[in-house]
Order: C-alpha cells, then sequence, then structure tokens
C-alpha cells in the first residue's frame, strides 16, 4: 500500500490568515485527492506537472511538483519526454520555461550504456552471461538459457567478429542442431560450402555429422537460438578455428 501523502504548508502559511484556503489545500487537495487509489502518485505528478505548464505556471510551485515528480519515481528520460510531448499542444515557451528547472533538478549525468546494453535493447531475448565455452570461439559470446525442459534452446550471442571454431556435433541416428538468428548478422559455413549470411528470421539446419561454424559479422552483434535435435549416441567435437584470412573474406 502506498505511504499516505499529508502536506501542512497550507497552515504553516496560511492557517491564521485564510484558514478556509489552508483546509482545503492541505486536507483536501492532499489529504483526499492526492491519496485517491485510482490514479498512482506518480501519473498524478505527471498530470500535475502538465496541469502547471498549461497554465503558464513557472513559480516555486512547478519546481515543488517537479521534484515531487522525480521522487515518486519519473525518470529524466520520461521527463524530457513528457515536456516535450506537452509543448507541442501548449505551447514552444512554456517547454523552455519548465525544462530550465527540470534540467536543474534531474542533474544527474545520464547513464553510460555500454555497446552490450544498447544491442540487449534491441532484441527480445535475454544476452546472458560470459559464454562458459568461451575457449572454442574467438572473441567474446554471451549464452543464456531460454528453455531448459522438454527441448533445450539457449541464446547465444556474438560481439562483432567473434565466432566459434569449426565443430561437429555427432549422432549415430537423429542429432544435429536448429539456428534461428534473433539479431544483427552473421555467418553459418558448412564445410566446402560457401558461408551464409544470417540476419533476423535467417533459420538453418544443421545435420548431424557436418563440419561447420557460426559467429558475428565483423562490423556487427550476432544472437541465434541453438535448439538441440535429441539423437542416439550425441556428442559435440570441437576443432580449428576459422581461419582469420577466411574469415576476413566475409562482407
Amino acid at each position: 500500500m502506498a505511504e499516505k501523502i499529508t502536506q501542512t504548508a497550507g497552515r504553516n502559511q496560511l492557517g491564521a490568515f485564510a484558514p478556509m484556503f489552508a483546509h482545503l489545500n492541505d486536507d483536501v487537495l492532499f489529504g483526499e485527492v492526492w491519496n485517491a487509489e485510482a490514479l498512482d502518485t506518480k501519473t498524478k505528478c505527471i498530470i500535475t506537472v502538465v496541469s502547471l505548464m498549461a497554465s503558464g505556471i513557472t513559480d516555486s510551485s512547478l519546481g515543488y511538483h517537479l521534484q515531487n515528480a522525480k521522487n515518486n519515481g519519473v525518470t529524466r528520460e520520461e521527463i524530457s519526454a513528457i515536456i516535450t510531448h506537452a509543448t507541442m499542444y501548449v505551447g514552444w515557451p512554456k517547454g523552455w520555461a519548465v525544462f530550465r528547472q527540470a534540467k536543474e533538478i534531474w542533474n544527474e549525468p545520464a547513464p553510460v550504456r555500454s555497446e552490450k546494453d544498447a544491442y540487449q535493447r534491441t532484441i527480445f531475448f535475454p544476452i546472458g552471461e560470459e559464454n562458459p565455452y568461451g575457449q572454442f570461439f574467438v572473441g567474446q559470446s554471451y549464452l543464456a538459457p531460454v528453455s531448459t525442459a522438454q527441448v533445450p534452446v539457449f541464446n547465444v550471442t556474438f560481439e562483432p567478429g567473434c565466432r566459434n571454431n569449426w565443430h561437429i556435433h555427432h549422432a549415430s541416428a537423429g542429432g544435429g542442431q536448429l539456428l534461428l538468428c534473433v539479431g544483427g548478422r552473421g555467418w553459418y559455413q558448412e564445410w566446402g560450402k560457401d558461408a551464409v549470411e544470417m540476419t533476423p528470421g535467417t533459420v538453418v539446419n544443421i545435420p548431424a555429422n557436418v563440419k561447420h561454424w557460426h559467429g558475428a559479422a565483423a562490423d556487427s552483434w550476432f544472437s541465434h537460438l541453438a535448439i538441440e535435435v535429441s539423437g542416439e549416441n550425441a556428442s559435440n567435437e570441437w576443432l580449428e578455428s576459422v581461419s582469420q584470412d577466411d574469415y576476413n573474406k566475409l562482407k
């Protein structure tokens, strides 16, 4: 349950001069309206800021409600979007006036987003942690389990230029692997064949006992779901790394 909002500014500043106004401010506006449960406090803060902005009120009351909005979870990115959106309807000068105060209140430096975090925002599946099979990869890769029951499914993510070694999924019957690209751009290649470009939606069926490799393009992150196909006497054999000269030929 949200903490009850209380206010005494009305009585403190106008209690003796305007007791009815003080009562309406402290007991009705903040005591009842701000504590009504139909809207959460964050939403009420946003509505209040926009209402003051639309009215052209940019005095200390706007500063109070901007700070209140921040205290109740409105982020710098959100307040920027809110003020920008409202400006389209209430006027450019009002937008400038509110931004001047908001900039002082949300004065923390913007978080520096890593390339991994930025890429994560472009794909649905989690990137996960550093790949425990990294010894069989050139470059940095990550592994995230999507399903470990019934059919094992893992999201494998490669940083630009990263690829796994040539390898074989052995099986005496059945076996192999299915790859489904879910982000970025990469390559799949079978021994003795041309490399196949993989982009979101590309599906590659890898038969058992076929030597192959897969990984990111040199200039792009790359993610694919790896779906293991059940087989008899299944095992993986890791082989040599992909020749740098051969990899550099891929565009």
